[in-house]
């Protein structure tokens, strides 16, 4: 749902005593936060939740970590509902990457050994499913998805490298560095017809989206919690459905490791899991405060004015145009067009992020596809129209400056 129409900066969100959103993080005000898609940002409330439970953890240990189990069982519980899932298929993980590992640790090779994925990846994931394939003595297909590609172009691509060798396949449901949909609902129930495994990666999907497993069927589906639902940090959903669930243990073998998926998920010795407890006070705190849908309004009107205003800016500049096209938008992210010569490889992404922070002041996400560079922007409650158009006034043209440098 691109929205390179949207002209008017949308009315910031307030808390209810009229102060701004953002009074409810301990966010840094000198530094514009421009990149909540990364690394989420957590409410107050939901900090001293933390603290509170961190508390009574370190104060009675022998207590807290017998009953442990139990209290992780009952935020599945909250947890799944937020979700669309049912508690019986959910675990909880540090983050996607780890549930994507618990999933590649179990799966046996039963065909050829050949996984699927696409240039759109994660590539933390990308090199697991490479390591599995090794182990399997398999190998790794790449899907090639023109970054413009609509849904069923997305699906050709995908299901093209399907045959009867393919053991596994991996799909992202909202991508990381190209901020797009793929088309997982279709490419699940084709997969299940052929009795294939698919793993999806949706670390960007929860609170994002407003129900990301309805219509959606799949063996393994991971979703980050901390990122736009703003939980503490180290806090994401692995749910899996069928048969193949019962193959799952955590990466650390504990006590619970006799008990049925999920229950062995809840006991993992003296790991601080405090943030899986706290996380439902972030999500009750964004609906009781704004209602999701609204926030979820506001943060894709938001993100369409910064696509509208940023990539006009570099536009301006008179290399290239801003406003891209990914084909399968989603809500709350744009992806715009850097100048030549920035951002070239995930390297130089990461070089230019880190140096945008420590010179401009701005914590934003630079991705790399195809070899060209983009800016990824994500807004949340917190953000207003102001942080962008500081961004495409007083940035722009320093990052210009570095663009010319480079060449």
């Amino acid at each position: 749902m691109s929205e390179t129409e949207v002209t008017t900066a949308p009315r910031p969100l307030l808390l209810a005593d009229g102060r701004p959103a953002a009074r409810a993080w301990s966010l840094d005000p000198v530094m514009k936060h421009l990149n909540h898609g990364s690394f989420g940002a957590v409410p107050l409330v939901a900090q001293e939740r933390q603290n509170e439970l961190r508390a009574e953890m370190d104060s009675s240990p022998v207590v807290w970590f017998p009953a442990l189990p139990q209290k992780i069982a009952d935020a599945r519980v909250d947890l799944a509902a937020f979700l669309g899932a049912t508690p019986d298929d959910l675990a909880l993980v540090p983050n996607a990457s780890a549930g994507v590992s618990v999933v590649l640790n179990a799966l046996p090779r039963r065909r050829g050994g050949a996984i699927v994925v696409t240039d759109h990846g994660y590539g933390a994931v990308t090199m697991g499913a490479e390591r599995l394939a090794r182990r399997w003595g398999g190998e790794v297909r790449t899907a090639r998805v023109p970054l413009d590609a609509d849904e069923e172009q997305a699906y050709e691509a995908v299901m093209a490298e399907v045959d009867d060798a393919t053991d596994l396949i991996v799909v992202d449901q909202i991508t990381s560095a190209t901020a797009r949909r793929m088309p997982v609902e279709r490419i699940g129930a084709e997969a299940a017809r052929l009795g294939i495994p698919l793993l999806v990666d949706a670390a960007h999907a929860p609170g994002l989206i407003a129900a990301p497993l309805d219509g959606l069927t799949c063996d393994f589906w991971v979703g980050n919690l901390h990122k736009w639902g703003c939980a503490p940090r180290g806090t994401a959903a692995l749910v899996a459905r069928g048969e193949r669930r019962e193959d799952l243990y955590p990466l650390i073998d504990s006590w619970g490791a006799p008990d049925p998926y999920p229950d062995r998920f809840d006991q993992q010795g003296t790991v601080d899991v405090t943030g899986y407890l706290a996380a439902s006070t972030a999500l009750d705190f964004v609906d009781r405060t704004w209602g999701w849908d609204t926030a979820r309004q506001y943060m894709d009107d938001l993100a369409g004015y910064a696509e509208r205003l940023v990539g006009a800016a570099f536009a301006e500049l008179g290399a290239v145009p801003g406003v891209v096209d990914v084909g399968m938008p989603v809500p709350g992210m744009r992806l715009v067009r850097l100048p030549e010569g920035l951002a070239g490889s995930r390297i130089e992404a990461d070089a230019l992020r880190d140096r945008a922070a420590r010179e401009l002041g701005v914590e934003a996400a630079f991705t790399s596809f195809d070899g060209i560079g983009y800016m990824r922007l994500s807004a949340h409650v917190y953000n207003t129209a102001a942080d962008y158009e500081y961004f495409a006034e007083d940035c722009v043209p320093v990052i210009g400056e570095w663009a010319r440098a480079a060449h």
